[in-house]
Formats: C-alpha cells, sequence, structure tokens
C-alpha cells in the first residue's frame, strides 16, 4: 500500500529568540528539517515525502539544499494560516480516493527513529489512526482555571503525544475535509472529531521536539551520544 508523510514546518523560530524559523537552524552543521526528512528517507526510500513551508521561507530553504546538497526528494505544498490549514495543502498532492496510509510528523522533530515509524505505519493499516506516545514520569497538577489551587493528578492516566500521527488516506482526507474549529490542536484532535477512535503506539523519548535553545543542546548531546 502506498505510504506518504507530509512534514509540516510552519514555526517561526519565536521561542528560540531569533529571527531564523526553528526548522532551520544547524544540529552540527545540518539543519533540523533535512535532519527530519533525513530520518524518513533512511526509514524507506519508498515512502513519499509531502514537505509543507511557508511561502515566505520556501526561497531560503531552496538556498539551503543548494548549500549542503540535499537530494531528498519530496514535493513541496505551501502552509495555511494554521496547522490544520497547513495539512489540509498538504494532502492536496495525495489523490482522492487513493488506498494509502498518510503519516504527518513535525519538521522540528529529527530523531524520530525508523522503528516509531514502522510502528505508526504498521498499526494505521489495520486501526486506521493511530499516534506515538511516551509515558509521563514527572508529577502532575492541575491548576484551577481561575489560577487558584491546585491538585496532584495520576500521571499513569496521560501520555504525552509524539508524530508521527499516522492515518489511513480516506480516513484523514475526509476529517480534514470538516471545517477549522479551535480545537484543532493536531491531526488526532482533527480525525477525533469526525468520529474515529485513535489507538496508542509507543514512541521514543529521542524523538523530541525542537522548540527551545534548551532543545538545541539536548539535539546536540543525542547526535554525540
Amino acid at each position: 500500500m502506498k505510504r506518504y508523510a507530509i512534514i509540516v514546518a510552519g514555526g517561526k523560530g519565536l521561542r528560540m529568540g531569533g529571527e531564523i524559523p526553528k526548522q532551520f537552524l544547524p544540529i552540527k552543521g545540518r539543519p533540523v528539517l533535512m535532519r527530519t526528512l533525513d530520518a524518513f528517507y533512511r526509514y524507506d526510500k519508498s515512502v513519499e515525502l509531502i514537505l509543507v513551508l511557508p511561502a515566505d521561507q520556501q526561497d531560503y530553504w531552496h538556498e539551503l539544499c543548494a548549500q549542503h546538497a540535499f537530494e531528498v526528494p519530496y514535493s513541496m505544498a505551501t502552509g495555511g494560516e494554521t496547522r490544520f490549514h497547513s495539512v489540509r495543502n498538504g494532502l492536496s498532492f495525495v489523490p482522492d480516493n487513493e488506498e494509502c496510509i498518510i503519516a504527518v510528523h513535525d519538521g522540528v522533530r529529527p530523531f524520530v527513529d525508523s522503528d516509531v515509524i514502522e510502528r505508526c505505519f504498521s498499526d494505521a493499516v489495520s486501526k486506521g489512526a493511530v499516534v506515538p506516545v511516551v509515558p509521563v514520569v514527572d508529577t502532575v497538577r492541575r491548576v484551577a482555571d481561575d489560577g487558584g489551587a491546585s491538585i496532584t493528578e495520576n500521571r499513569n492516566a496521560f501520555r504525552l503525544v509524539q508524530t508521527p500521527q499516522t492515518f489511513s488516506g480516506r480516513l484523514l482526507k475526509a476529517a480534514y475535509a470538516m471545517p477549522y474549529q479551535d480545537g484543532f490542536t493536531d491531526d488526532a484532535s482533527v480525525v477525533e472529531a469526525y468520529g474515529h477512535k485513535v489507538d496508542l503506539v509507543d514512541g521514543s523519548r529521542e524523538n523530541i521536539k525542537i522548540t527551545t535553545p534548551f532543545d538545541l543542546k539536548v539535539a546536540e548531546a543525542i547526535l554525540s551520544d
């Protein structure tokens, strides 16, 4: 069955405190986004990659590709107003009614390993919708809406969600045909709003999302290990 991976990279890097969007920052000399695409290409070269970037970042990306002789094949879609609209634009590159599996992955998660990708693709065939997760290891407290009292929650009842969130192609395209809602925080929330159950698979601790300068330090340490 045909497999796609939509790599969404729309960040502006505000939490990094710099002008270069975080997906373009280098980790040991190679931009984050290239390492992310590398991970899927290394997993299986037959997976069709669809990169979603804001229009005003595409020229800079092409310059980086030329500088680094980046040759991983991909299609380019233009980012939208929100992540929801960006994914929808990426989905336009997938033919309607095609029997396929589609993974949606954060462009700033460069350390997703082949085992996680394989679990997501494989389980999505039978379950239709899966997301990788890891257990919560810290104590969790719930804060009242008014910022007052807080209470400890059972951390065993929670999981931290990662990507690639992976789905039957027909299911994902049908879900993204719905109108946008503020509650759409990721692809799983869209599919759940459409009425389909989302199953969980094991993620990995190394599959970090790079959003702060500290995350870059962790990324350097992962590569040095």
